[in-house]
Order: structure tokens, then C-alpha cells, then sequence
């Protein structure tokens, strides 16, 4: 079979008129020809850092619309599916996926707990790591987000990084803000990417000491307006990468829209398909086709290299997209759930006040990292309560695993003016979060997604709208374009309540994280990620 067209050339950085001919799967020949096909052969798109799970889709529901984008490979780290039901959650993945062609890499969770400052529902140790390692599917260790462990020497941690380094398979970073001698540390611990640089000299100073940087754009964080800059650096040590993709930006687009982007901006395309194919499959030693003689025919066409709209995409010398319809279907997944908690009550979130100021969370769109504010608290009848002129609202996050109390602090940004809403996808433990305006909103809010045993839910005051995710809280087997749908409504109904967020939810789901700075709530209190402990919500309490 001979697919004809301008062949993309890495090595003499041109285009060749001529045939792509592909025999069992894999590339025989690329013959400079005459050819009356005025369209662009390309190497199939990889995405270097993602979490399927916040699509929201199982694996290969993932695919099915992945694949529409030209992306024929997906470097995945499955912690979030592993925090709720630990190994069996990351084997859940693996099966899930073996059946579609879309190329899966995973990584074995290097975090799970993510600290022990929240409650989870899995546990993966350094044994656990390392019987992962072994299997064929897992190519390296997913992300360190445990610092201070690497840091401070910690023994499971040491042991974890040196089980992926002793079978030659890569070690993921998360270090966001660190510098100096602790990043040369974290670096000499054998630690080579890192995606959560706060600005771009720090991304710079982990280029300069050797990472690789992976610059993200995914549906709460977004780098590439400040980071392409690096490409006029050193384009050998930048991959992309999208992190965490919400089903409606998945419908929209991949690492596709990412290097159009970058074509827009004035980049070269040699080295933006460089960074975007070339160096994660060299970095993390992927079997996916470079558009060379002898590779897996992995590959796409587009229309042209400005346009870059996707006409086809070929995995293994098939085509499972042709411009209009995908060759495969997704597998439906098995329901895999822990979901324990009761309902809540409004006495469960009330708030005694024992000090005039606290302390608040600021949310910032687009932002992963919160400002740790000091401010008068609203106070009615004894109790602190959310004040809409004020900007803060309440917040509220219950362990779904043991039906533990509800921990509760005051957030600031997000404008809500009534009503509540709350999901299960609560990074990285996956417990059920909710802010909003008032005690009985927040409380039928919550209430949803117990009932659902995951899910997301809005309440506006009179109606309640929700969409189930009944694979470990954090996933559907519903199709893509129906999830999208869904959460594009429940999203615009947040945004209606007075929410000017981008992305609501997705913000929403990283208030509980306590591995990125300054100010977060778990289900066990109000977390300083700065001074990594607890801190009261009312100053001076100590």
C-alpha cells in the first residue's frame, strides 16, 4: 500500500514529493516521486504527560476521539485511578486499553498516597512500584511530586526512583518553584522532566541542570503562551504535553492544536514536530513510528502545515481514522469503584467563630497554584459564613473513603453570587469537593454526588443538575461527545451562578491538592503547602 503526498524529511528539514509505502504494519519504503497529492505526510503526535482519567473517559474511549487529532501515542501516568483503587486501578488501565490501536505508555504512580496529609483509597509502596516496573506496558516511573521525600532521602522514595532507574526506565518530575541546590538535589536523584515550572527562568535554570521540559496546555494550567520561548533555547530538552484534558477541550483538540499554535507563532515545523514526537519517543524509548524507512507506520496527514487539519491517521500501517469516522470502538469498562461516604447535613459544615480573621485560599483562573490570603471573616449568628460582596465562599472537602468528617475553609475568586456545586474529581485522593454561597446549596450539592457514588453536580438554588462517573469517581463509559456535552452544561451553569472561571471545575479539582503551593484544604484540614503542615483557619489560633 503507497499513500502519496509531501513526506515530512527531519533529517534534510524539507518536504519530499513521493510515496510512503507500507508493508505489515511498518514503513518499507519512502520513494521521491511524482505525485498528484497536494497533501502533507507527517509522524503521528505524541503526548508526553497526560492523565487520561480527567478526560474523564476510559482508555479507550480516550482513543477513539484521540486519534481524530493525529495523536498515535499517549505517555499516561495512571495515579489518579491507582489513588482510588491502588495497582488494581493502574491494571483497570492497561486491560481497558488493549484492545483499541491508540499506542498507551504508563507509568508506574511514584505517589500514591500523594501525602499523607489526605486520606486516599489506595496504597502503592516501593514493592508495588517495582512489581509495575517489570510489566511491558509500564515504561517509566510517573511523576515525583513527593519533594521534601527525595529531598530528605526517604527510603521508600529512594527505593522507588532506583527500581525504574536499575531497569533503564526514566524518572518523572513535579517540582514546581523549586530551585537552587534542592532542584540540583532533586535532579542527581535521577529525576529528567518536570512540567510545573512557575515562570520561565525557572524552567530555564531545569534546562540548563539538564530536565527535559514539558510544556503544558491542558484544560486548568497553561504554559504555551509563556513558554514557547524555549524553543528558540534548546528545542533537544522541550516536549508537550496536556497533563490534564477535560472531555470538551478533548472534543476541540490534542497536541494537534498545540502545534498549530506553535506554527502560527513563527516556529519552525521541523522543530515543533521535533518536540512533539521526536523527543518523547527518544526520551522515553516509545515503539512509535518516526516517519522513517523500517518504523512502525505511524503517521498522519494533514491538509497542509498551517491549516494542519487532520484528512487521516495511521497506527501500525492502519488507517483507524479517515477524516470522518474512527475504525474502532471504545470497550466498556467494568464499574471499579470505592465510594463510601453518607450524606452530609448542614450542621456537618458549620463554622464556630473563635477569631475575627482567617485565613483564605485565592483561586486564579487558569492557575493551579493558590495565594495564601488574611482576611476579615464574615460572621453571622457565631458562625463564619460565606460573604458574596466579599468575594469568599465557603469550601468544603469530605473523605468519600471512610465517611470522615467534613473539613471546611473560605476560598476567594471564584465569584460565585449563589447556589453550589461539587465533584468527586478531587485531585490527587479523588474525595468529594464543593464550594458555594450557602450551607443548604453546598449540602445538596454533595448530597448528588453521594447518591451518584461519583460524579459532578450544581445546584442553583431550586434545580439540580449532575452527570455520574461511576468508574472510581472519576470516569464514564459514556462517549466522549455526550460527556463533553454534559460537562459543557454543568460548567456554563456554574459560570451562571456567577463563576467567571474557564474551567470551573478543573480549577476546583486542585484545591485539595497539597503538593502545589501555598494554600489548600484535604479532607483533613487546611494545608500551608510552603511550610508542608497544617495550619488553622482562624490566625493566631496556633
Amino acid at each position: 500500500m503507497k499513500v502519496f503526498g509531501n513526506i515530512f524529511d527531519i533529517d534534510n528539514r524539507e518536504f519530499i514529493r513521493g510515496s510512503v509505502e507500507v508493508e505489515g504494519g511498518r514503513i518499507m519504503r519512502i520513494k521521491q516521486e511524482e505525485t498528484d497529492k497536494d497533501v502533507y505526510i507527517l509522524p503521528g503526535l505524541v503526548d508526553s504527560h497526560i492523565h487520561i482519567e480527567s478526560s474523564m473517559l476510559t482508555p479507550s474511549a480516550f482513543a477513539e476521539e484521540a486519534v481524530r487529532h493525529g495523536t498515535v501515542g499517549v505517555v499516561t501516568d495512571p495515579h489518579e485511578i491507582a489513588n482510588v483503587m491502588g495497582v488494581e486501578g493502574v491494571e483497570y488501565m492497561i486491560e481497558n486499553c488493549g484492545k483499541v490501536p491508540l499506542k498507551f505508555y504508563f507509568g508506574a504512580p511514584s505517589c500514591v498516597p500523594a501525602t499523607p496529609f489526605e486520606t486516599s483509597g489506595g496504597t502503592i509502596d516501593a514493592k508495588g512500584v517495582e512489581e509495575l516496573l517489570r510489566m511491558d506496558e509500564v515504561r517509566y516511573l510517573s511523576e515525583m511530586m513527593n519533594v521534601p521525600g527525595v529531598l530528605g532521602n526517604n527510603e521508600q522514595t529512594a527505593k522507588k526512583i532506583k527500581s525504574a532507574l536499575d531497569k533503564g526506565k526514566p524518572v518523572d518530575g513535579h517540582a514546581p518553584g523549586l530551585r537552587g541546590r534542592d532542584l540540583q538535589k532533586y535532579i542527581d536523584a535521577g529525576i529528567s522532566t518536570d512540567h510545573e515550572s512557575i515562570d520561565i527562568e525557572e524552567a530555564r535554570e531545569k534546562m540548563d541542570k539538564g530536565m527535559k521540559i514539558q510544556i503544558r496546555e491542558g484544560s486548568a494550567a497553561r504554559s504555551l503562551d509563556s513558554f514557547h520561548y524555549l524553543l528558540g533555547d534548546d528545542c533537544s530538552k522541550l516536549m508537550l504535553c496536556s497533563d490534564d484534558l477535560h472531555p470538551e477541550m478533548l472534543k476541540m483538540g490534542h497536541i494537534n492544536l498545540l502545534v498549530k499554535k506553535l506554527i502560527e507563532l513563527g516556529y519552525d515545523i521541523f522543530d515543533v514536530i521535533k518536540i512533539s514526537v521526536f523527543n518523547p519517543v527518544e526520551h522515553y524509548s516509545l515503539d512509535v513510528g518516526r516517519l522513517k524507512e523500517g518504523d512502525s507506520a505511524d503517521f498522519i496527514v494533514i491538509d497542509n502545515p498551517y491549516e494542519f487539519n487532520i484528512k487521516e491517521t495511521w497506527i501500525d500501517g492502519k488507517k483507524v481514522y479517515d477524516g470522518q469516522d474512527v475504525s474502532f470502538k471504545a470497550r466498556k469498562g467494568k464499574e471499579i469503584n470505592r465510594f463510601n461516604s453518607a450524606k452530609i447535613s448542614k450542621s456537618d459544615i458549620q463554622v464556630s467563630a473563635y477569631g475575627s480573621k482567617i485565613r483564605l485560599i485565592k483561586a486564579s483562573d487558569g492557575e493551579l497554584i493558590t495565594d495564601h490570603l488574611i482576611k476579615d471573616a464574615v460572621i453571622n449568628n457565631g458562625n463564619v459564613v460565606s460573604g458574596t460582596g466579599q468575594d469568599i465562599l465557603k469550601i468544603v472537602v469530605k473523605d468519600r473513603y471512610n465517611d470522615g468528617d467534613p473539613a471546611i475553609a473560605f476560598i476567594s475568586g471564584y465569584g460565585l453570587q449563589k447556589g453550589a456545586f461539587a465533584s468527586s474529581v478531587a485531585h490527587d485522593s479523588h474525595n468529594i469537593i464543593a464550594l458555594g454561597v450557602d450551607d443548604e446549596s453546598i449540602c445538596k450539592a454533595i448530597n448528588s454526588v453521594v447518591e451518584m457514588k461519583g460524579g459532578l453536580s450544581v445546584y442553583d438554588g431550586n434545580e439540580l443538575n449532575s452527570l455520574q462517573l461511576e468508574i472510581g469517581g472519576i470516569m464514564t463509559n459514556v462517549p466522549c461527545g455526550t460527556v463533553a456535552a454534559k460537562y459543557e452544561e454543568l460548567s456554563r451553569r456554574v459560570k451562571e451562578l456567577g463563576c467567571s472561571f474557564r474551567a470551573p471545575f478543573m480549577t476546583l479539582s486542585f484545591m485539595a491538592l497539597p503538593v502545589i503551593p501555598d494554600l489548600k484544604l484535604t479532607d483533613k484540614g487546611l494545608f500551608d503547602v510552603n511550610k508542608f503542615d497544617f495550619v488553622d483557619l482562624f490566625v493566631g489560633a496556633e
